[in-house]
């Protein structure tokens, strides 16, 4: 397990003074850093087609761009590419490991781990990111640069799908080795450029946009036929102009809106389905035939350790302390009694269950049967 070093700061004080406001290098961040994973091994994964890869070359003053799958890699030589490969953490459970100790940001937020290979002066160029990400070093050094959000850079796109940023005055100017941190808050500018063979491991944040929230909550109404309440409009004054669409009537379709987003059983159901859905589909690999109810009992006794599908999306609400328990697992809500908080936060905050921590869904006939129905749907699974 990793355990993260923060410096001088606590975990509090990071979020009060460096969280979405400037960017932060901590040296050593993770001590003694060995990589979860072989620059060979994620060559092997970019040649899945499941596999979301992408490999980016600079030839002279041109940038080239290769999305995945991969045949191989011998063209591309020596110097100037980065090969990237995004949700490392769904197909290699070691690297996904590399997500905990930032846990101190609620599941909900964290988005995936993407781990990049790059040789001597590869790069992707000067960008910036509406996210927040931690930038984990690996094998290797990679000079980063970051800069201070600037509304006067300018962006442009070098290749059809690639987006870059003016040059910016940097802030952070460093060579990073194993083991060392570097966060980045949204919109700042920031540019890594390898100078040996290195692996990079990026832990990026989910930060929806209202469009996506508005297009959200309206598939959940459509999904539902949840019609909700109609517009209306008694005591209507006669209109000067049949064209026109009044203030008081806008004003009537806001709080209309408004009265929706009010609704708290409504607002908290459709969020907590919304943003525990998988980004990407998952690998599930369902048992066969299906657990019976007494062998995962058994299995449970005797002390068996259970493993969380990498990428799967868990998380729960719980308004009061005798409020019943929303446990939301890749977009499905789970209505729990309020004493089960326990199992819901074992599902919600843990990637692995050691032995007791698995023997406990098999005390109550109704915990028993609940972990039989993740397990079967390949949600969780029997650690080797």
């Amino acid at each position: 397990m990793y355990s993260l070093h923060l410096g001088t700061l606590s975990v509090e004080q990071f979020l009060a003074e460096y969280w979405q406001q400037k960017p932060l290098l901590i040296k050593g961040g993770f001590a003694n850093f060995q990589d979860p994973i072989s620059a060979d091994e994620l060559a092997g994964l970019a040649l899945d087609e499941q596999v979301d890869g992408r490999l980016i070359q600079k030839e002279g003053n041109q940038w080239l761009l290769d999305e995945g799958p991969f045949d191989s890699f011998d063209k591309y030589g020596e110097q100037n590419w980065t090969l990237l490969v995004q949700a490392v953490d769904y197909w290699q459970p070691d690297a996904a490991r590399l997500l905990e100790p930032f846990r101190f940001i609620p599941n909900w937020r964290i988005d995936d781990l993407m781990v990049s290979f790059s040789v001597p002066g590869g790069g992707v160029g000067p960008h910036l990111d509406q996210y927040d990400v931690f930038i984990i070093q690996g094998t290797g050094k990679r000079r980063w640069r970051v800069g201070m959000p600037d509304a006067s850079l300018e962006q442009f796109c070098p290749h059809p799908r690639l987006l870059q940023v003016s040059d910016f005055t940097a802030c952070i100017d460093e060579v990073m080795e194993p083991g060392d941190i570097l966060y980045i808050p949204p919109g700042c500018p920031h540019d890594g450029i390898s100078l040996e063979p290195s692996l990079n491991y990026s832990v990026g944040f989910r930060a929806p946009a209202q469009k996506d929230l508005v297009g959200g909550l309206a598939d959940y109404l459509l999904d539902f036929q949840m019609e909700g309440k109609r517009f209306n409009d008694p005591g209507r004054l006669r209109c000067q102009s049949p064209g026109e669409i009044s203030s008081r009537d806008l004003a009537q379709v806001r709080q209309l809106m408004q009265q929706l987003l009010a609704d708290d059983d409504l607002l908290s159901h459709w969020f907590g389905s919304y943003i525990s859905q998988a980004k990407r589909e998952l690998d599930l690999q369902e048992p066969e035939p299906h657990y019976q109810l007494e062998e995962i009992a058994e299995y449970l006794t005797e002390g068996s350790v259970l493993g969380r599908l990498g990428g799967l999306r868990c998380c729960y609400q719980q308004t009061d302390a005798d409020a019943d328990v929303q446990l939301f697992i890749n977009g499905d809500r789970f209505p729990l009694p309020p004493s089960e908080l326990d199992s819901a936060r074992l599902l919600t905050d843990q990637i692995q269950l050691n032995e007791q921590q698995s023997r406990h869904f098999s005390q109550t006939p109704e915990r028993l049967a609940f972990i039989t129905q993740l397990i079967n749907q390949g949600y969780w699974y029997f650690v080797e």
